[in-house]
């Protein structure tokens, strides 16, 4: 039988973080906690998207979700093979032009999520918040939503789960899990409660991170061009990484990025997922 969001003991998604925090290990544990796992796949080993839906069909993943768009063939070719097929969307339109292309949730990203932008024209910013988002995406689709952006407690998870979506996916609320890749000094610039932004100064396209010295510095008039900058510019960042220079690499990170803990990804999970019951139970009474 094909995935379904109800089938899931706890309606937590870890989000596909790319660039490094997402791991097997880390997709597994959450997995395994009774919530949905991702491992981002966008810049690993097979380089064509041709070769990477035949991988994928081949080994028949349960659910794939994809970003920056939604081809319509790929849909079809992976529902032959048994796999669900998500789109992340940040507008009504984008959540009708997914719904059409045949996917069977939308995961609605609010411009408080850490990382990349949805968007899928990166020359058309959508800037809507995820409660505005959710209640246009469940108005302009009858599709399964899953809320994205911003969320790291409990009753966050709650509010969206009030507000019509299936589940809620949560990013940097588990980059500080031990399971993540996160390097070091990322982890350390996401405990303070430092101020994110929107740049395209590292990779070309617009994402949210921790404000530091090289997104200060090349944030105006940084161009667009997805994925050239991202090639261009990632040797600078891996040197910085590898040196511990918070100011010279992608702080990805959403606008709570403060509330992240340090705790396992399963704990993670059941702590959320009892939270967020709690604070259901609490404002039905």
């Amino acid at each position: 039988m094909p995935f379904a969001l109800r089938d899931l003991e706890h309606p937590i998604v870890q989000a596909p973080m790319g660039g490094g925090a997402s791991t097997p290990a880390l997709a597994a544990a959450v997995s395994e906690a009774g919530g949905l796992g991702f491992l981002a796949a966008g810049y690993r080993a097979a380089d064509a998207v041709e070769e990477k839906l035949e991988l994928v069909a081949d080994l028949r993943v349960p659910v794939v979700s994809f970003t920056f768009g939604c081809p319509a063939g790929a849909v079809e070719r992976l529902h032959a093979a048994g796999v669900s097929v998500w789109a992340t969307v940040t507008s009504p339109d984008e959540a009708r032009t997914a719904e059409a292309a045949g996917v069977d949730a939308l995961v609605v990203q609010g411009v408080e999520a850490g990382g990349h932008r949805a968007t899928f024209d990166d020359t058309a910013p959508v800037d809507l918040g995820l409660l505005a988002a959710l209640q246009l995406g469940g108005a302009a689709s009858r599709l399964p939503l899953v809320a994205t952006g911003g969320l790291a407690t409990g009753r966050s998870v709650a509010a969206v789960l009030v507000a019509g979506a299936a589940a809620a996916q949560l990013g940097t609320a588990f980059m500080r899990a031990p399971e993540a890749g996160t390097a070091p000094a990322h982890r350390e610039a996401i405990v303070e409660e430092g101020e994110t932004g929107l740049t395209r100064a590292f990779t070309g396209r617009t994402a949210r991170g921790i404000v530091n010295r090289f997104q200060r510095e090349h944030t105006d008039g940084a161009p667009r061009g997805y994925p050239d900058v991202h090639h261009v510019t990632a040797p600078l960042r891996a040197a910085a990484r590898a040196r511990g220079d918070a100011g010279g690499f992608h702080l990805w990170a959403g606008q709570a990025h403060a509330l992240a803990e340090p705790v396992p990804a399963g704990e993670l999970v059941r702590r959320l997922a009892a939270e967020a019951r709690a604070a259901i139970a609490a404002a039905g009474g």
